[in-house]
């Protein structure tokens, strides 16, 4: 076998990602090679994801899959810590390594102790690309601007895996878009676990990015990005105030109109219990007056039903705020408790066939809610990105649709376009979640 491959297995969300393509970037920088297969690596590093129960067990059987497979395993990652790395290193002694998320020199270090790095490649001929090793399509990526959050939510234990808010240097963060957009990429989405905190604990100081002054906060980071000339698309905001500042933004094209925002629930007493920092009833009047500002704004969010001390009337008040609200894309998880979350701790936990009933409920509304928008936009020309390309046509996306959890737009027939062009066409028909134009 020749020297320096290695396997990598990325589990978990957008975030995990970028860590996932920061380490495979530095392997890249010092002479390895990413194999896609087990035989053919020296080791396999996999980047677990332990946000709940269900993805534990993913990372844990992958683990499980690389050992059986391969048989030398770093494992990494938002598991990589407490008593999640206990019971990694219970049920797999023989793990190499483990640490925790966004630990990119203890990974690469753990690397090159197993794998002793032999200069096999001509770094004249074989240059990593500058924007890195990217494992998304190559049109678009994904820009994490900070680590870790300051809330303290009684169902969440991010803070405890990834710690307190760190946000990174704007001008850093600039340049790594400048290099994406150059290199190709159409699309940016950022991402962190609170993009609208970006800069509170750097006290919003001044960074500097081609030589001006920019100010480290989330309005300064869109209004540059703006100037990128790509979709710029803001992932996990928070609805602070001062979000109402970046929506103009929208209204004048300069970033998208779109915002992915987790509400979580529409009761006071329940967002109470979550601990959330936002009430219902000034997230509804924040709905309303983004919506005079930009009224083509698209509106994603995330709830919970079923959560500890959940009453009829509190999910009752939450289809209440979901149709007040008339959000464009919605998901919804059921309650599962998660080891280390306050919440679990909480008193008059939801039985599961309540939990179902409620889920069932709320994704009808949803529904209904969903396709009724998308009926509206049959006849509208709208932007499209394209993704992927076959005999049979073309398959894109809107504004209105992120990669991977949204909808998508179909253009049967429409095989002349490439994956990253843009392209304007007529809307032509809707089903609940998707369209079809042409």
């Amino acid at each position: 076998m020749s020297r320096n491959k290695v396997g990598f297995v990325s589990l978990g969300c957008p975030k995990a990602l970028v860590d996932s393509e920061r380490i495979l970037t530095q392997l890249k920088l010092d002479g390895y090679d990413i194999v896609p297969t087990y035989e053919d690596a020296e080791l396999v590093v996999v980047n677990t994801c332990g946000f709940i129960d269900s993805a534990k067990q993913e990372s844990l059987d992958a683990i499980g899959e690389a050992i059986s497979e391969n048989g030398r395993v770093i494992v990494t990652g938002c598991m990589g810590k407490g008593a999640d790395a206990e019971s990694i290193l219970s049920l797999h002694p023989k793990v190499l390594s483990v640490t925790g998320p966004a630990a990119y020199e203890e990974v690469v270090s753990a690397v090159h102790q197993h794998v002793p790095w032999t200069p096999t490649h001509d770094p004249f001929s074989d240059l990593v690309p500058p924007q890195g090793v990217k494992l998304t399509p190559r049109h678009y990526a994904y820009l994490k601007i900070s680590e870790g959050c300051n809330h303290r939510c009684s169902f969440c234990i991010i803070p405890h895996m990834r710690g307190d808010l760190v946000s990174r240097p704007i001008g850093e963060v600039m340049e790594e878009a400048e290099r994406l957009v150059k290199a190709g990429v159409r699309e940016l989405l950022v991402i962190s676990q609170d993009t609208s905190a970006y800069g509170v604990d750097l006290k919003y100081r001044t960074g500097f990015w081609n030589g001006r002054p920019m100010k480290t906060s989330m309005q300064s980071l869109c209004e540059g990005l703006a100037e990128l000339g790509v979709w710029v698309r803001l992932h996990y905001v928070y609805p602070y105030p001062h979000v109402d500042h970046v929506v103009p933004l929208m209204a004048e094209g300069k970033i998208l109109p779109y915002l992915d925002i987790p509400f979580q629930h529409g009761s006071p007493s329940v967002l109470k219990r979550m601990k959330r920092p936002a009430a219902a009833e000034k997230s509804l009047d924040r709905i309303r007056r983004w919506r005079e500002i930009c009224p083509d704004i698209t509106l994603r969010s995330t709830f919970i039903v079923g959560f500890p001390g959940e009453t009829e009337d509190d999910f009752q008040q939450l289809l209440d705020f979901l149709e007040e609200a008339q959000l464009d894309r919605v998901g919804c998880f059921q309650y599962s408790p998660v080891a280390g979350a306050p919440a679990n701790e909480l008193p008059d936990q939801v039985p599961e066939e309540i939990k179902q009933a409620r889920w069932d409920e709320f994704m009808a509304l949803q529904q209904q809610i969903s396709a009724n928008k998308l009926q509206a936009k049959i006849g509208r020309t709208i932007e499209i990105l394209i993704d992927e390309v076959d005999e049979d046509g073309a398959i894109g996306r809107s504004t209105a649709d992120a990669p991977e959890i949204d909808g998508k737009v179909y253009l049967d027939g429409i095989t002349d376009l490439r994956p990253g062009d843009f392209v304007e066409a007529e809307v032509t028909a809707a089903d609940d979640y998707d369209l079809w134009a042409g």
